[in-house]
């Protein structure tokens, strides 16, 4: 069994060695952005134990977004990185702020990202990431010049996009190598990365896996919240109006998710009265459930306030370290690949590209 251990993380090496040297860590597993919860405490950890931490600007203004920065890198000395979401009203300031910082690596997150701030990040140095719901989207960020994609499915918490996990990762990971690939959106073990990573991504995000970690600020009854909840107890949001599309949310079910159905009626309602303009509109519930994430997340109100959570909240049964789920997700990881390899149904890889990769057995 050692050996098979052995060449299990050697494959495991081989597979997301791209996505390691792209983000300068041991491990490619990036922290999923969660407003309030991704800060510089979690953040700072997550990169202190061999991934990638990402700081959630979310609503922050400019100053409190470099106060977070200089809090990670008061904690750590390892890379992460900044998440902004492109409709913020103060984009470019905040953009301008990573720049001042030296921040390596931006994720621009909610919608297509400006061209300029592409270019604006690429000049002064930072690696550019984005999200792609799609394959021909993909290849369209590629060509605009982003440095990575991540591809998150509709399992994920918090904002999500409309298609499964499952089959982005076939649309996508098959057909496109131009920039490296993170899969994330429902996945809560080492045995799932294994997997995304035999077909070609490059590594993966998680973020509810990390809400409950000892070095969140969640408050207990939030993440006490989590550890009880099942994945069918994080629902998605709906959608009042066809006309006024809005980003579903999931979260786990409470009073809020009840009263984000009547907010979206009163403020569309407002909307067509001319009180408000659409971009308005749009922004106020963005705000709705930043505010009533923090609610929960920070005041711990998990009646009123907003759970927000992936449907693998119902892997996370325990309050753990960080260093601890890492190290858990990486030993999954190898386990499945050491069952595989003591199988004989693949060879290592050893420049970790996607090309005659076998997926782990029994995964």
């Amino acid at each position: 069994m050692t050996d098979a251990r052995e060449i299990a993380r050697s494959r495991l090496d081989a597979y997301w060695a791209r996505g390691r040297a792209f983000l300068g860590t041991r491990y490619a597993i990036m922290g999923g952005a969660m407003s309030w919860v991704s800060e510089r405490n979690l953040v700072a950890a997550i990169s202190n134990a061999g991934g990638f931490g990402v700081v959630a600007c979310g609503s922050l203004a400019p100053d409190q977004l470099a106060a977070e920065i200089d809090g990670v890198k008061e904690r750590c000395d390892k890379p992460f990185g900044v998440n902004i979401i492109v409709m913020h009203p103060a984009l470019d300031a905040l953009v301008a702020t990573c720049i001042e910082r030296r921040v390596g690596h931006v994720v621009l997150a909610g919608g297509m990202p400006p061209k300029r701030t592409v270019e604006t990040l690429k000049q002064a140095g930072t690696r550019v990431v984005a999200f792609a719901s799609t394959l021909p989207l993909a290849r369209r960020l590629a060509k605009q010049g982003v440095d990575a994609l991540i591809i998150e499915g509709m399992e994920a918490g918090g904002h999500i996009g409309p298609v499964s996990t499952n089959v982005l990762a076939q649309e996508v990971l098959p057909h496109f190598d131009a920039v490296p690939v993170f899969v994330g959106g429902g996945i809560g073990r080492g045995d799932a990365v294994a997997l995304y990573l035999a077909m070609g991504a490059a590594g993966c995000q998680l973020g509810t896996r990390f809400v409950c970690a000892t070095e969140s600020i969640a408050h207990p009854r939030f993440k006490q919240a989590m550890i009880r909840a099942n994945a069918r107890d994080a629902r998605l949001s709906v959608q009042i109006d066809p006309d006024f599309p809005v980003i579903p949310v999931r979260a786990v079910a409470n009073k809020a998710t009840e009263r984000f159905e009547a907010f979206q009626r009163e403020t569309i309602a407002r909307y067509r009265n001319g009180e408000v303009e659409l971009a308005d509109a749009r922004l106020a519930i963005e705000h709705f459930w930043a505010g009533a994430l923090r609610r929960a997340a920070i005041e711990g109100d998990i009646e009123s306030g907003s759970l927000m959570a992936g449907q693998s909240v119902g892997m996370v049964r325990a309050e753990q370290p960080t260093s601890e789920i890492i190290a858990d997700l990486v030993d999954q990881a190898v386990t499945v690949l050491a069952a595989s390899a003591e199988r004989g149904s693949a060879s290592i890889d050893d420049r970790g590209s996607s090309t005659n990769r076998s997926l782990p057995a029994g995964v």
